[in-house]
């Protein structure tokens, strides 16, 4: 197992057993019971004082994901029709992708990593799903390859496939 594999789900394990190990809060109950929709949470507001006195203020969430397409049209369909995120709005009334509470895993890697595939791939996305069985058929289904799931105890399953742009996803199944 490389390096940069071994970190991540270092990282994970963290970040899933942090929610086991804390008081059941809203994030917790969600994070436990996908089958209730996810609702807005205040961001935690745990006291950093830096030099000066300050408290520090720190982000709710990550609010979008942007980057660059040969064809963005074609390329949000694929995403609308394999793995159901709604596309961006473009008339009023429409809603946004709403995704559930659970853990995000935010990690740069040395821009020398293998761990992408491509090096002319700059990023990731990591999903998670409930099924990871279910989601892999349906892919296959669809004729995407997708490699064979991979286990780590205590943090999941995961398979790794690509756009039709050929940037990088994987699906994590938490433990």
């Amino acid at each position: 197992m490389s390096f940069q594999r071994r970190q991540l789900l270092q990282i994970l394990s963290y970040a899933v057993g942090s929610s086991f190990l804390l008081p059941r809060n809203q994030f917790a109950v969600a994070a436990q019971n996908p089958a209730q929709p996810a609702s807005p949470a205040p961001p935690a507001r745990e006291a950093k004082h830096e030099p000066g006195g300050m408290e520090m203020e720190k982000v709710a969430g990550i609010g979008g994901l942007f980057f660059r397409s040969h064809d963005p049209k074609a390329l949000g369909n694929w995403y609308q029709q394999h793995l159901g995120i709604a596309l961006t709005p473009t008339s009023e009334g429409a809603t946004v992708w709403q995704q559930e509470a659970g853990p995000t895993v935010f990690s740069p890697f040395p821009e020398t990593t293998k761990y992408f595939g491509d090096p002319n791939k700059v990023w990731m996305v990591n999903f998670r799903v409930h099924d990871l069985d279910k989601m892999v058929a349906q892919l296959r289904t669809a004729g995407i390859e997708v490699k064979d799931p991979e286990s780590y105890p205590n943090i999941g399953r995961f398979a790794r496939l690509h756009d039709p742009e050929g940037n990088p996803i994987e699906l994590w199944q938490p433990a």
